[in-house]
C-alpha cells in the first residue's frame, strides 16, 4: 500500500523500478552505514531490475557521525564519482542515514533527488517521513538542516529482522507518541499488543505522521505536535551523548523519558488527567528501563533546553497533552516545574 509517497513491500520494489525507468539518472548512489552494508544492502540490491548502482558510500554507524565532517566526506565522494544534478542518492539505513543523506542530497549541486529506504523501526515510522533533513552541531541535535521531501520512501518491514530488540523498542517509542498526540485508540492497541506486533502497526503510524506533515509541511502549526516528548528528550539525548561516564541513549529511549516528563507538565498545565498521566508513566515503565538522573544532570539538561530549535524569542516552547490523543503546541513551562517532573519520573 502506498501512503503519500510511502510504498510497502512488493509495491515498494515496483515503485522504485518504475521511478528509475522514468527518470534517466546519470548516476545512482547508495548511502549505508557499516551495519546496513552488512545486513541490508544484500537484501536491497536484488530489488533493482537492472544493476544500476554506480557507487556505495559507507559511513560509521551512530549519532556521533551525524555531523558536517561526514557531509564533507560524502560531498567529496559524490563529486569524485562524477555526481551531477541528475544524480540520485538512495539512503539505506536508520534515522542518522536518512537525516544526513537527505541533507547531503539537498545541498549537493544545490539539490539532487533522493529516496529513503528506512531499515530501523524508528526510521520507518518517523525519521524518514516528512522531509526533515540535517546534522548535529556538536552534541546539539539537528541544528543545521533543511526541509526537503524525498522522491519516495520505501518500507520493507522484513529489514526489522536484522535489528536487536533495543533498536525495535526505540522505534516503538515514536509509535506510542503517534497515539498520544493523535489517536487514543491506537495508543490503547499499541500498549496492549507490545513489541511483538510492531510490524502490523507500521502503516498506521506512517499514515498518522504523513497526515500531520501534509497539513503543515514547514512546521508553522499542527506539525509541531510531532515534537511531543522531544523538547526534553533531545536535551537528555544530547547530555548522554557527551557525558563520558554515561551510557549513550538511543533516540527512542531518551524520548520515552521526555514523554513522561512532558506528560507531567501536561497534567499541571493543560488538563491531562491524573489517571491518564499514570497510564502513560506505567506504559513507558513497562517497555523502557528507568534512566537514573541526579541533581547535576537535571541542571545541565535544563541548560541544554535553551538550544532547542523550537525555541522562539528566548522562550522554550513545548507540545503538551490535553488528554491522550489530543495535543496542544507552543506551551511555555515554568522552570520551577522541572524538579517536580523529574521527581515524578523517578518514583517507583
Amino acid at each position: 500500500m502506498a501512503d503519500n509517497g510511502v510504498y510497502f513491500n512488493e509495491l515498494g520494489r515496483a515503485a522504485l523500478n518504475l521511478h528509475l525507468s522514468k527518470n534517466n539518472y546519470s548516476k545512482i548512489f547508495v548511502l549505508v552505514d557499516e551495519n546496513t552494508k552488512t545486513h541490508c544492502l544484500p537484501l536491497f540490491e536484488p530489488m533493482f531490475e537492472k544493476n544500476e548502482i554506480d557507487a556505495v558510500f559507507t559511513i560509521k554507524p551512530g549519532e556521533e557521525y551525524k555531523n558536517i565532517e561526514t557531509c564533507t566526506t560524502l560531498w567529496n565522494g559524490l563529486s569524485n564519482h562524477g555526481g551531477d544534478r541528475k544524480s540520485l542518492l538512495i539512503n539505506l539505513g536508520g534515522g542518522v542515514i536518512t537525516d544526513l543523506g537527505g541533507f547531503v542530497a539537498s545541498t549537493f549541486k544545490r539539490g539532487i533527488d533522493f529516496i529513503n529506504v528506512p531499515t530501523t523501526l524508528l526510521a520507518m515510522v518517523d525519521a524518514s517521513i516528512g522531509g526533515k533533513t540535517g546534522v548535529d552541531l556538536g552534541v546539539l541535535k539537528n541544528q543545521v538542516g533543511v526541509i526537503n521531501q524525498p522522491q519516495m520512501i520505501l518500507v520493507f518491514p522484513d529489514f526489522l529482522d536484522t535489528l536487536n530488540s533495543r533498536q525495535t523498542r526505540s522505534g516503538f517509542a515514536e509509535m506510542l507518541k503517534h497515539g498520544l498526540i493523535k489517536d487514543h485508540n491506537y495508543w490503547s492497541v499499541l500498549k496492549d499488543s507490545g513489541l511483538d506486533a510492531v510490524k502490523e502497526h507500521i502503516e498506521r503510524s506512517v499514515a498518522l505522521k504523513s497526515e500531520v506533515v501534509q497539513a503543515d509541511p514547514t512546521e508553522k502549526g499542527i506539525r509541531k505536535i510531532l515534537n511531543f516528548g522531544h523538547t526534553v528528550g533531545h536535551a537528555i539525548e544530547s547530555y548522554f551523548l557527551e557525558h563520558p561516564d554515561r551510557k549513550t541513549l538511543l533516540h527512542g529511549e531518551a524520548i520515552a523519558v521526555g514523554m513522561v516528563i512532558e506528560a507531567y507538565f501536561s497534567h499541571v498545565l493543560t488538563g491531562l488527567s491524573k489517571f491518564e498521566l499514570h497510564e502513560i508513566k506505567q506504559t513507558f515503565g513497562q517497555y523502557f528501563e528507568q534512566v537514573e538522573f541526579n541533581d547535576t544532570d537535571i541542571e545541565i539538561i535544563l541548560d541544554l533546553l535553551k538550544h532547542d530549535k523550537k525555541n522562539s524569542h528566548g522562550n522554550i516552547n513545548y507540545v503538551l497533552l490535553k488528554s491522550i490523543g489530543k495535543a496542544v503546541a507552543d506551551v511555555k513551562v515554568p522552570a520551577s516545574l522541572f524538579d517536580e517532573a523529574f521527581a515524578y519520573y523517578k518514583e517507583p
